[in-house]
Parts: C-alpha cells; sequence; structure tokens
C-alpha cells in the first residue's frame, strides 16, 4: 500500500502522445528492428556551428551564473530585435519573458491567468499538451473541432459558439502541429473581429514553426491586421524549431507588460532563470547568420511533398497538404473497417497506426492524441530517404488490408 496519495491535478493528467510513440519506436530499435521513427517533430539537422561555438565561448568567459529569470538582458535585447526585424513588431525587452522551453513559457501564462472555471479555448486536432496545461492551472480546456475542408482552422461560427462571459484564452498554433494549418489574412482579420466583441479573451499565438512555412507568401502577423488588441496578444516562440535546439531549452514569450511580470512570478518559484550557455548560444542564434534557415525549410518542403504524393494515391488515405510546421497530417477513416493479414480488424486511428508500426515498422501518431480521430500524424523531421521509404511501406501495408 502506497504512503502517499497523489494530487487531483497530477492524476488528471498524463503523458504526452508524441513522448509514448516515440519511446516505442526507440525500444523496438534497441531490440534490432527496423523502425522507421517519423513520430517526432525534432529537427534532424544539427545546431549550426557558429551556435555550439557560441556556447563554448561562454563557457570560456565563464558565463556559468544563475541566471534573471525573465532571461539575460542580451538575449531579451535579441529578441526584441528579431521581432522588429523579422515580424515588424514594437516589443521591448520589459515586456518579453525568457524561459526553458516555449512549454515552459505557455504554461506560466495559464498559470499567471487562470481560476477554476476559467475556459480556455483550444482548436483540435492541437498540441496535446495545451489542454493539459489548462487543466493543470485549475481551467477548463474548450475543445473546438475543425474540418478538413475548412484547412483545419477555426471558423466564425465555431469560434463565436465556443466563446462564453468564463472564456479567458483562445490558442492559435500557426503553422499548426499536427495540421500544418497557416491562419491567412482573411482568418486573421476574422479572429480579431471576433475577439474585439469578447474583450474578456486574450489570445495566445505559439508560432514556433514560423519559418517553416510553404506557402509563397508569408501571411501578415495577427498584429499587423488588429494592432489595437496587442494588449490582449502573447506571442510565443523558441530556438527549438527553427534552429535545431530543441535540447538548448530555450523559448520565449512577448506581450503586455503586467502579463510578463507575473509570468515572472511564476517561473521564479519554479525553476527560475533558463540556462546562462544556451541563453548565450541563443542571442547569436537569433542575431547570427539566417541562411541555412531558408536551406532547411526546402529541405523539409522536399519531404513534404515526397510523403503527401505517396500517401495521396493511397486509397483510404486523405489529406489536405500542410501549409508549414514538420508534419503531415491524414485522414484513415476509410480505412476503419478493414482487416489486417491475421484477421485483426482496423477500428481505430490506434489501431491503423499500431498495424503500421508492426507490419510496416513505421512509427507515427494516431490523430485521437491529438483531438481529432480517424487521424494519423508523420512527421518530417527525418532524412528525406526515411520519409520516402515510408511512403512505400505504408503503400504496401493498406494494399494487404482486406
Amino acid at each position: 500500500m502506497s504512503a502517499f496519495t497523489l494530487s487531483r491535478r497530477v492524476s488528471q493528467a498524463g503523458f504526452s502522445p508524441n513522448a509514448a510513440a516515440s519511446q516505442r519506436a526507440k525500444q523496438l530499435k534497441a531490440q534490432g528492428r527496423d523502425i522507421l521513427d517519423l513520430t517526432i517533430g525534432e529537427p534532424d539537422f544539427e545546431t549550426p556551428d557558429h551556435i555550439k561555438a557560441a556556447a563554448v565561448q561562454a563557457l570560456a568567459n565563464g558565463d556559468t551564473r544563475y541566471t534573471p529569470t525573465l532571461g539575460t538582458a542580451a538575449l531579451r535585447a535579441a529578441i526584441s530585435a528579431k521581432l522588429a526585424r523579422e515580424n515588424q513588431l514594437n516589443f521591448p525587452p520589459a515586456q518579453i519573458a525568457v524561459g526553458n522551453g516555449a512549454k515552459q513559457v505557455i504554461f506560466n501564462a495559464f498559470a499567471a491567468t487562470l481560476d477554476p472555471g476559467h475556459e480556455v479555448i483550444i482548436p483540435a486536432p492541437f498540441y496535446p499538451s495545451f489542454p493539459e496545461m489548462v487543466s493543470l492551472n485549475d481551467g477548463k480546456p474548450v475543445i473546438v473541432p475543425t474540418r478538413a475542408e475548412d484547412g483545419f482552422k477555426l471558423t466564425r461560427a465555431s469560434l463565436e459558439a465556443a466563446i462564453t462571459p468564463r472564456t479567458r484564452w483562445l490558442v492559435i498554433n500557426s503553422p499548426s502541429n499536427p495540421s500544418g494549418a497557416v491562419y491567412g489574412r482573411d482568418d486573421l482579420l476574422m479572429l480579431a473581429e471576433v475577439l474585439r466583441a469578447h474583450p474578456q479573451v486574450l489570445l495566445l499565438l505559439d508560432e514556433v514553426y514560423e519559418h517553416i512555412l510553404f506557402t509563397d507568401t508569408p501571411p501578415p502577423h495577427f498584429l499587423h491586421v488588429a494592432q489595437d488588441l496587442v494588449e490582449r496578444v502573447l506571442v510565443v516562440n523558441g530556438v527549438s524549431k527553427t534552429y535545431a535546439m530543441t535540447g538548448w531549452r530555450v523559448g520565449y514569450g512577448a506581450g503586455p507588460a503586467a502579463l510578463i511580470q507575473a509570468m515572472g512570478v511564476i517561473q521564479v518559484q519554479s525553476t527560475s532563470g533558463a540556462s546562462s550557455i544556451s541563453q548565450a548560444a541563443a542571442v547569436t542564434a537569433l542575431g547570427g547568420d539566417q541562411s541555412f534557415v531558408k536551406e532547411r525549410t526546402a529541405a523539409y518542403r522536399a519531404r513534404r511533398n515526397i510523403l503527401v504524393k505517396g500517401l495521396t494515391a493511397i486509397e483510404g488515405i486523405e489529406l489536405q497538404p500542410p501549409e508549414g510546421g514538420l508534419f503531415v497530417f491524414s485522414s484513415c477513416k476509410g480505412l476503419l473497417g478493414k482487416s489486417t493479414p491475421d484477421g485483426k480488424k482496423i477500428a481505430t486511428d490506434e489501431d491503423f497506426v499500431e498495424y503500421l508500426l508492426e507490419s510496416a515498422g513505421v512509427a507515427g501518431i494516431a490523430g485521437s492524441g491529438y483531438g481529432l480521430p480517424g487521424h494519423f500524424r508523420l512527421s518530417i523531421a527525418a532524412s528525406t530517404e526515411s520519409v520516402s521509404v515510408a511512403s512505400a511501406r505504408i503503400a504496401d501495408a493498406v494494399a494487404r488490408l482486406s
């Protein structure tokens, strides 16, 4: 019998389906299985050498002490300059918070603003941590399903129907994990019009896939079409995806000064400031050579095209080509009800993903974990060869269903 009891909050949370699927793939590979791991959105590229060199220099300089809770002055200035240069946004350093990854920044924002009964609108499919972080901070996630025919984006009707007097936040992730949806000018104008009618609602913009964009023309920033709402917006980003710095753990948020300070209160009592070495490297990442960013995005685009072409040719699989991000999100509804060669019925998206893993050696993640059953997600943050071979393996596996 256990000598302790767990809290209500931890009992209602769970491990990420991303982490669970990745761990399963790694275990099978360790057993000698031929597994193509398309689970996690972790760039397969290395952190660029000039960024690594900045970290080495920081060590040589003895930059190994505690950092200010909201980030070093150098990094907050670099973030402010990045937002001005790349996004034409005016956020002085005092309105910027640095965290141990973008996820902590989002968690801190919820912790600083949610009380029991507050609601947070989250479009589905969603990044699985969004609703969990809301629940862990005593809020209520309000999941709003989106449709492929709408580009997996909120419609005016669905958003307006979800807002209540208790709504505290709307979360928009663009480009989206997992769908790859990108909100364009008309979408942003619609969001702004709805939000203006509900002054109690804040907007969290998760832009971590900002530079992994496959559209010819980048959309405007939300704050370009709705500058009047700047005091209700938190812009979240980080260095993990663009600069292949997932393990460095640096994310940031830019928003109203009062919110940023409140987020600092939360962080100082949990982790304090992010790593001094990582922050020094992030200064160079944001302010240094950016030429490799376009090169890597071009590689992701090529992989996306290979996977989209391969999956589109498979009867029973349907998809909307992603406009950005590191994933291809497809419907497998046309395959549900079929049987595997050994007679097992494919009843759910989890069954289909399990079948691909066991019979084809392709590791993906079921759409149920993203709030949209009947779908599955594959990552393009893998070698071009792996993506190409995965397409062929999936086609062969599906052809063997009856």
